[in-house]
């Protein structure tokens, strides 16, 4: 009995599993507390702040299964299974799929960035590539834009590296109003401040 539990058969896939455990909480947290960062919560409204929890979910699950599969593969080592044609299996899998679904996970990534970055948020007035309009839509692969004429166009979120937000802060409106000579100036700012 205690030469088994000497055994690196039994106390290294303990110590792997642990190891694995503790590297995930760490990174989970640490993603949490990134996320929290550019939080405004003056600028945050429901909808963008449910699809940045939705994202951090699905960072966290990605770390989780790549974890889980290293710690699986140093196992079977452990235990004498030829883990380097898993590998090698596993390597030229993900090429494949990364090769094949290349413009998705571009527009993924760029949506991912959109909504921690909070460039902006349903309902904000932008302007993209020279279109501009309300978001009526903000998806991690597109955004949808409606033009004060109606229009809607939908933009891959990877298409576009700059964005104009017309409703980040209080936009200024100067206007010249013409007032002849011999009014007070106090009445004009009183009239001025009753209109609403």
């Amino acid at each position: 009995m205690i030469n088994i539990i000497k055994s690196t058969k039994f106390y290294m896939p303990l110590i792997y599993i642990a190891s694995g455990i503790i590297i995930y909480i760490i990174i989970s947290r640490t993603i949490n507390k990134l996320s929290k960062i550019n939080t405004i919560s003056s600028h945050m409204n429901k909808e963008i702040s449910k699809r940045k929890a939705t994202v951090i979910n699905l960072i966290n699950n990605i770390i989780k299964y790549i974890i889980a599969i290293i710690v699986i593969i140093l196992i079977l080592n452990i235990y004498g299974v030829n883990t380097t044609s898993i590998i090698a299996s596993l390597g030229a899998i993900s090429v494949i799929i990364g090769l094949a679904f290349q413009d998705i996970i571009k527009d993924f990534l760029a949506g991912v960035f959109i909504i921690f970055d909070n460039a902006y948020a349903v309902g904000d007035w932008i302007e993209i590539n020279g279109f501009k309009g309300e978001v009526i839509s903000l998806g991690l692969k597109t955004t949808k834009i409606r033009s004060y004429t109606g229009e809607v166009k939908t933009i891959s979120n990877s298409s576009f590296t700059e964005v104009i937000n017309y409703s980040i802060n209080h936009n200024k409106l100067l206007m010249n109003i013409p007032i002849p000579y011999g009014i007070e100036i106090d009445k004009v700012e009183k009239a001025l401040n009753n209109i609403k």
